[in-house]
């Protein structure tokens, strides 16, 4: 049986949902939410948010939340020209986006990233971040992101950003 998208809610990571169950197929995402996502929030290094349907202990998807900040070297001419000439930039950093083997390719990474986007948007109006980034794990996560406008560093095809008013605009 597949399981039901419609019942999903995004929450933060607690001990009601199981860690251990969790595969999308990926090790070093598996392995992340496993063994170390418990330990870097306790820490205050990122926030981690899950996906869980009708059985709430059952990951479905989960992304992670932090700050971040751009070297303003890294950022493409055509941004910088308006941007101030500090040496970094603030941003939100989605460091991990990952879903469940149960639930790929019915748009729940879609789901995942908007619920992402929404929370930063929500933040950017209490602090500054100019652009969310994410570090895509590999070609085909990059292509994804490409897909909702999201752009490639130039010195590395593996971390894309998107500018912050880009996002608004797009949720407006």
């Amino acid at each position: 049986m597949t399981p039901d998208l419609a019942h999903l809610i995004s929450e933060p990571l607690g001990a009601i949902h199981d860690r251990a169950a969790f595969t999308c197929g990926t090790e070093a995402l598996d392995a992340y939410l496993h063994k170390l996502a418990g330990q870097e929030q306790r820490r205050n290094i990122s926030r981690v948010f899950v996906m869980t349907g009708d059985e709430p202990n059952i990951i479905a998807g989960y992304y992670t939340l932090s700050n971040f900040s751009i070297d303003l070297t890294e950022i493409p001419d055509e941004q910088i020209r308006r941007l101030p000439r500090h040496p970094e930039i603030p941003a939100a950093l989605i460091g991990r986006l990952a879903v469940a083997t149960a639930y790929q390719g019915r748009g729940l990474g879609r789901d995942l990233l908007m619920d992402a986007l929404v929370q930063i948007i929500d933040k950017s109006d209490s602090i500054g971040i100019y652009a969310v980034v994410v570090d895509a794990i590999d070609d085909r996560a990059a292509a994804f992101y490409e897909k909702y406008g999201f752009i490639r560093f130039p010195s590395r095809p593996d971390r894309l950003f998107l500018p912050i008013e880009t996002a608004k605009k797009a949720f407006a």
